[in-house]
């Protein structure tokens, strides 16, 4: 599917933290995208952004991306450079790309609201492009844009800012393909193996330098990037892993937080191997809701009343008799996972993923491999943009407890008895860190120290965050206040009126919403 041809069909279908290879998340970038991109700001040698960013128009941006512009919605990009190593400023540099946005209709502008879409691997800058499109379509209300510039970037390593690559694309179709709970030692060790290939190439082409991909450099990134916009403090919208990254500044730059709104919260606290179990905790919930809405949903769920049975058998048949696609793939059981595993993000993939097994059950592999293609962003070239490369490349370098390989192998088997659809999965993902190499750069987890309130958003159905992220993440910093959506998928504004209502009120005047508040699922 070529999705530069229309918006899609979930704007807000963000990133989330992953851990695996083999379960790395959707983003927002089309594949074969060029860098849009103009030189900007410097680095000077105290190591911070001298000056301004220097725009210039980009609107082949959006059309890229979407087709076209939005109606009344002016495009410029630029550049940023950033130190490889904060440590050593006045090193070698990476190019941090941005796009901002405005309405041809602001007044009374705030300044600059900055954005991070999750993963992490997620693109900002595409993130931007479709907030930019309107309430009516997902996107940011006027109530926003009319108040503040859009500002998208790709963090380092992603996209367009320096991004890392060192996966192959033949590496990368075997290992979501593969059975990503391998029932035997010697197909584990087989995983194993291809993962540790992986690992091993992104060691050899970046050496010493993996570690400078971690959180804690991003987010001194992200007080450059304030910096290069004009603004003396920032405003942030971070979406999943975007929440790492925000809670991450406000530890580090606590004083320049204007207002920071934290939607599908990471929680620091957690372990590596906790936060994977959490993750399969989640899965497994919005799996079972999904169940539970084909029953009382049967016209609209083809692989009702069983919707349990259905997938279930889908993969086990998958395991032994794999469907071919028209593009000459099998739909094994690797695949099938991968295209379940996209469609529990928003409730209206729900409807996708139920006509994609029905589909596969007729012998029809295609809606799987769109389902599964879209959210590992594969071109139908076969090719891959960089989100599985820098994923891993920043969970690993942030992560300084993991697992050993042996103690993978035990987890994969006790998570599989708590969570038979996800458990297995969630443990054997933690593999890559297992076998990476240079040293780790752990993000901070504590007290948010002179920061104004930041509002922290948790959906109640969450399956990439679950909803207990959210007052852990929220207490935590000290001065985080949660919001609650009671509905279903994966980060919450501006879902519903009552959730728009509070984030702007928020964003714009700096009003947090009634304590407690909990919004309806419609």
């Amino acid at each position: 599917m070529d999705r530069r041809s229309r918006l899609p069909v979930a704007l807000l279908t963000v990133l989330v933290l992953a851990t695996a290879a083999g379960c790395t998340l959707p983003s927002f970038a089309p594949t074969g995208a060029d860098d849009p991109a103009k030189p900007g700001g410097s680095v000077g040698s105290s190591g911070t952004t001298s000056g301004t960013a220097s725009w210039k128009p980009c609107p082949d941006v959006p059309t890229d991306l979407v087709g076209r512009a939005a109606r009344g919605m002016d495009y410029d990009c630029a550049t940023v450079q950033v130190p490889q190593d904060w440590a050593k400023p006045t090193g070698e540099t990476y190019d941090i790309s941005l796009i901002r946005i405005r309405s041809d209709k602001q007044k009374n502008r705030i300044g600059s609201l900055l954005l991070n879409p999750g993963g992490p691997g997620g693109s900002g800058v595409d993130v931007a492009v479709y907030l930019s499109f309107g309430q009516a379509l997902g996107g940011l209300p006027t109530s926003v844009t009319d108040r503040f510039d859009i500002v998208g970037f790709d963090p380092r390593g992603v996209g367009r800012s320096s991004p890392v690559k060192c996966i192959a694309d033949a590496d990368q179709d075997r290992n979501l393909a593969a059975d990503q709970d391998p029932p035997d030692q010697a197909a584990f060790d087989e995983m194993a193996a291809l993962t540790k290939k992986i690992a091993d190439g992104c060691a050899e082409k970046y050496g010493d330098r993996l570690h400078t991909f971690s959180t804690e450099q991003a987010a001194r990134d992200l007080d450059a990037l304030r910096a290069a916009v004009g603004d003396e403090k920032l405003t942030y919208l971070g979406y999943s892993y975007g929440t790492l990254l925000g809670a991450t500044y406000a530890q580090l730059f606590p004083n320049n937080v204007r207002a920071l709104v934290l939607d599908g919260a990471v929680d620091p606290t957690e372990g590596y191997t906790s936060g994977s179990e959490q993750q399969a905790k989640g899965f497994e919930r919005a799996f079972t809701n999904f169940t539970e809405w084909c029953k009382q949903n049967v016209g609209k769920c083809p692989i009702a009343p069983d919707a349990r049975g259905a997938v279930t058998d889908a993969l086990a048949k998958a395991k032994t008799s794999p469907v071919p696609g028209s593009d000459g793939r099998e739909a094994t059981a690797g695949w099938v996972f991968l295209g379940l595993i996209s469609s529990l993000y928003t409730e209206s993939g729900w409807t996708s993923l139920a006509e994609a097994i029905d589909s596969l059950q007729g012998g029809d592999a295609d809606g799987i491999f769109e389902l599964a293609d879209q959210y590992a962003e594969r071109g139908p070239d076969g090719k891959y943009t960089n989100l599985f490369d820098a994923n891993l490349a920043v969970n690993c370098a942030d992560s300084d407890q993991v697992p050993t390989v042996a103690e993978i192998r035990k987890l994969q088997g006790e998570w599989k008895t708590k969570y038979p659809m996800f458990g297995a999965a969630l443990a054997v993902g933690m593999l890559p860190c297992a076998y990476w190499g240079g040293t780790r750069d752990p993000y901070p987890a504590g007290k948010a120290a002179g920061a104004p309130p930041i509002l922290v958003v948790g959906t109640t159905g969450d399956p990439a965050t679950p909803y207990e992220n959210t007052a852990d993440l929220a207490n935590m910093l000290g001065v985080g206040q949660v919001l609650t959506w009671e509905g279903e998928g994966h980060t919450a504004y501006p879902s519903t009126a009552c959730i728009r209502d509070a984030v702007d009120g928020y964003l714009v005047d700096l009003k947090m919403p009634k304590e407690g508040l909990r919004c309806p699922a419609k």
